[in-house]
């Protein structure tokens, strides 16, 4: 299984302040612990010869600011499968699942629940090869809560080589208890 991770950041504001942007970076990790790295480069020819499945996210996002008890989010960026094996049939799925997110010293009143966070995935926004792809969430009235991992895209039939890409919709919803702060969170995409 391949996974990759965007780490998102938002703050949450006290009083009338002006939402603010926050940068944020990338990691990468088989299945351990998050590496910073640089976002990955795509070599289309080399990884036709190498039979492989991959998903690549975005490098950055952050969410800017909101009050308590707004709601913050938008696009995360294009978020892309590559499937070069050989097998017939060639099928997949993409799951996507998130962490808490914290400022501070992760007590409860600085810690955003991953059930406050919404995702739809939306249509393909691009796609090559055959076979069926089948969006996880394809509008915005079947968002999902990821409390739990949930499908995100999926591949049920077809051979050869593929690729499907698609620009999620991540929604946070700030508690009315929040402590004001600069709170970060890792949204993770893996294919198998």
């Amino acid at each position: 299984m391949r996974r990759l991770s965007v780490w998102i950041g938002l703050a949450v504001l006290a009083g009338s302040m002006l939402p603010l942007p926050m940068p944020m970076t990338v990691g990468t990790a088989a299945a351990g612990p998050m590496v910073a790295a640089a976002a990955p480069k795509w070599l289309p020819a080399l990884a036709a010869r190498q039979q492989t499945l991959s998903i690549t996210v975005p490098a950055t996002r952050s969410y800017g600011a909101g009050f308590r008890g707004s709601t913050i989010g938008g696009q995360l960026g294009t978020v892309t499968v590559r499937d070069f094996r050989s097998i017939s049939p060639n099928v997949w799925v993409a799951t996507v699942s998130s962490s808490l997110y914290t400022t501070g010293g992760a007590t409860p009143p600085e810690t955003i629940g991953n059930g406050q966070v919404s995702y739809w995935s939306g249509p393909a926004t691009s796609t090559s090869g055959g076979g069926t792809r089948v969006p996880g969430q394809p509008t915005s009235a079947a968002a999902v809560v990821l409390s739990v991992p949930r499908t995100a895209f999926s591949k049920t039939s077809g051979n050869a080589n593929n690729t499907v890409a698609w620009n999620p919709t991540v929604s946070i919803a700030v508690p009315t208890g929040a402590i004001a702060g600069a709170y970060t969170g890792t949204i993770t995409h893996s294919v198998a």
